[in-house]
């Protein structure tokens, strides 16, 4: 049978389409000019399409701009960062969701208080303790700050209660523990959400900025975002064309991230019921 669309439902679409078109006109322009001469980047009027197509930018970039080791920084740790908070957010999600213990409400309202807290507000007194610590130019620097994160211990927080908890009775009626269920009965089920924190966490680590640029001076523990703000200028100066390959080469890994994963974000939103909200 043929869909139909109403004309909200059409409505909807066009004004989605719009919206996809004007995020992806940047992300064109960035690729445009990283295809051209690096002379004719600034050539007014302005043109699409250079005189030539050249990778002249993502050779010079990719030889001298340190950019592969930022990515692999930058890898290293989104990858750590988005183990440890899915880890300690179940944990605590799925504690808050099935005991029951004194002061859970209070702990509870603070973890929901800590969404609304801007994290520009904790920056001051993180970097006194990064010092203190001696963690400053180091990953777990970049790595321990990022690992508390309110919103996705209420994401699995909201997930969890909708578990049949008849399915965890039957295993502690058969003798197994509280870890025993939660790492052999709870996480499989709850495999959908797990992928959409670990990929909104992925996402957010790979792009953080502000933390990693602070307690980061050293360019070998320096971050993709840290390294082409603090280098990619005063290395290339206003040489546009290697400063937009290397900004393509940087966001490349979470598009493709995005288009492979894009089911399990969609899915794991669905299942929190957190769409409706």
């Amino acid at each position: 049978m043929t869909k139909r669309f109403t004309i909200g439902q059409a409505v909807l679409l066009v004004i989605a389409a719009v919206l996809a078109v004007i995020w992806l006109l940047p992300f064109a322009w960035g690729v445009a000019t990283s295809l051209k001469p690096e002379g004719e980047t600034t050539k007014v009027p302005l043109e699409w399409i250079g005189s030539e197509i050249t990778f002249e930018a993502y050779s010079l970039v990719l030889g001298t701009g340190g950019l592969v080791k930022w990515a692999v920084n930058s890898t290293v740790t989104a990858v750590i960062t988005t183990f440890l908070t899915v880890m300690t957010s179940a944990m605590a999600a799925y504690g808050f969701a099935r005991t029951s213990f004194r002061g859970q409400r209070v702990l509870f309202a603070l973890i929901l208080a800590g969404i609304m807290v801007p994290p520009h507000v904790l920056i001051a007194p993180l970097f006194v303790e990064a010092v203190a610590l001696g963690l400053v130019d180091t990953w777990w620097g970049i790595i321990l700050p990022q690992v508390a994160a309110p919103a996705m211990v209420y994401i699995l927080y909201k997930f969890f209660q909708g578990l049949p908890p008849e399915l965890e009775q039957a295993a502690f009626v058969d003798g197994a523990g509280r870890w025993r269920v939660f790492f052999t009965i709870v996480l499989p089920l709850s495999r959908p959400v797990l992928a959409a924190v670990s990929i909104f966490t992925f996402i957010t680590t790979w792009n953080n900025f502000l933390w990693p640029f602070l307690v980061s001076t050293d360019p070998n523990t320096m971050t993709l975002p840290v390294g082409l703000a603090n280098v990619i200028q005063g290395t290339f100066g206003v040489r546009y064309a290697q400063t937009m390959a290397a900004v393509v080469l940087a966001g490349l890994p979470l598009l493709v991230v995005f288009v492979l994963f894009q089911r399990q974000i969609i899915r794991g939103v669905a299942h929190t019921g957190l769409a409706g909200e």
